[in-house]
């Protein structure tokens, strides 16, 4: 055991569980069960977060195994997903699917300890390597059973258990807050372009340049020097010299470039489809009301590109619109909402037409006026993408710093040792010699045939 702490032990984890116990829920078919299969499992928060309730009558020819509170369950299929658990009070006595490995505590190690190890990146990565299969690989209870644990003396581990779940609250605690960033980044981007729109954002700038009078009333129409559906024509990667944008190529306002289908067209195609710089393209049609309207502007490499039927182009007047100025107001919460009304379906697929993009109110100052808002807004979003790229980051160290301290703690680094601790081994000889005994007493008990 070199290498090991005072009073380790490094052993399989078949020396540190018990058997479990198989049923047969058909043979009570009005009994209700709950049963956790790998469904059930939240792989975030590693917790049994939705069983499912059955009959016996009704039970999943896998509903074999018997589960118990404080014991481990680790699903043998795609091991690397982490679908692992702690088997709480009120599912005892439950069941749970032979996909599952059951890792249920013996005498010599404490249910929370034997569950952090098993949650650990090193023992899932070393269990993973033993993975067969292509659609569902997955790796057997035997091969579960026979991996290596590293076990200290029952008392340190209980002091490792208490200090990890210390921590890990503290970090749960913290994930908890990053994760309401993104929301709290939405709110305030909304709160910026309603200020922009209710001529707020630039008060002081037209102040500050002598500028009076109201903003005009009019509408996305009497800007538009065209609108225009995209080509009905079938694209495929590679299928042909002029490149395609469509739905998926419009996201978060901007033309992604990393999915692109091409076809060949005519001249007379090309001359009315063809991208400048300053279009935007709106989402027309799509079964997911949260698509419809989701728009984007036109620039860099896309420019030149064509675009798919289930797109609108809108090409402005650049002396009376900006078009950054028109894609900013489309991202508002006022706008969304009249775009949402005007695209609602029953039928399950959600449209919106020229007529009603043209129709859309709009409420414009004059051009160096929106070049000033589109300036302000970008500022502040700037700012905000970067608060929320932050926290993203934090976020991932959250983690990475859960491993860590999981990693210390099976090094032996974690808590203090105490000399006094029993050693694990003379623990585990106790057990081997109880069952030895039991073994010998059950052989001895046997009737004579």
């Amino acid at each position: 055991m070199s290498g090991l702490p005072n009073g380790w032990c490094e052993v399989s984890i078949a020396d540190v569980t018990k058997p479990f116990v198989l049923a047969d829920p058909l043979k009570t078919p009005d009994q209700t069960f709950k049963y956790v299969d790998i469904g059930s499992i939240d792989n975030k928060s590693k917790t049994i977060s939705n069983p499912k309730i059955i009959k016996g009558a009704e039970a999943p020819s896998r509903a074999r195994r018997v589960i118990h509170a404080g014991d481990t369950l680790f699903s043998t299929v795609r091991t690397y997903l982490k679908n692992i658990a702690l088997v709480p009070d009120e599912l005892d006595g439950q069941l749970t699917s032979t996909g599952m490995s059951i890792l249920r505590p013996n005498e010599a190690i404490d249910p929370k300890y034997l569950f952090n190890w098993a949650s650990s990146d090193k023992f899932v990565a070393e269990v993973s390597v033993a993975q067969d299969g292509t659609m569902y690989p997955a790796v057997s209870d035997r091969d579960v059973a026979d991996a290596l644990i590293r076990v200290p003396p029952l008392p340190e581990q209980r002091r490792i258990v208490t200090t990890i779940d210390s921590l890990c609250a503290k970090s749960r605690r913290s994930r908890g807050h990053l994760d309401h960033i993104p929301r709290l980044v939405e709110k305030y981007k909304q709160a910026i372009l309603a200020a922009a729109f209710r001529a707020d954002l630039t008060r002081e700038w037209r102040a500050s340049v002598g500028r009076r009078g109201s903003w005009e009333s009019t509408s996305i129409g009497r800007v538009l020097t065209d609108i225009r559906y995209g080509t009905a024509k079938k694209c495929n990667y590679d299928g042909g010299a002029v490149g395609v944008l469509r739905i998926p190529n419009v996201q978060h306002g901007r033309i992604a470039l990393d999915d692109i289908k091409s076809a060949d067209f005519n001249d007379s195609e090309v001359e009315a489809l063809q991208l400048v710089e300053g279009d935007i393209l709106v989402i027309r049609s799509n079964g997911s009301l949260d698509l419809v309207g989701r728009s984007a502007i036109v620039h860099g490499t896309a420019v030149g590109m064509l675009f798919a039927g289930y797109l609108i182009r809108l090409r402005f007047d650049q002396t009376l619109a900006d078009p950054q100025f028109i894609q900013l107001y489309l991202q508002t919460a006022e706008a969304r909402m009249r775009l949402e009304r005007l695209a609602k379906s029953t039928s399950g697929v959600n449209n919106i037409n020229s007529t009603q993009l043209r129709s859309l109110p709009l409420v414009r100052p004059n051009i160096d006026e929106q070049q000033e808002i589109v300036r302000r807004i970008e500022n502040a979003f700037s700012w905000i993408i970067r608060l929320a790229s932050e926290a993203t980051s934090a976020r991932k160290l959250i983690d990475h710093l859960d491993q860590a301290v999981i990693s210390k703690a099976f090094r032996g680094e974690l808590v203090p040792q105490d000399p006094n601790d029993e050693p694990v081994s003379v623990l585990l000889e106790r057990i081997r010699s109880a069952r030895s005994s039991v073994s010998g007493d059950t052989q001895r008990k046997k009737p004579k045939r």
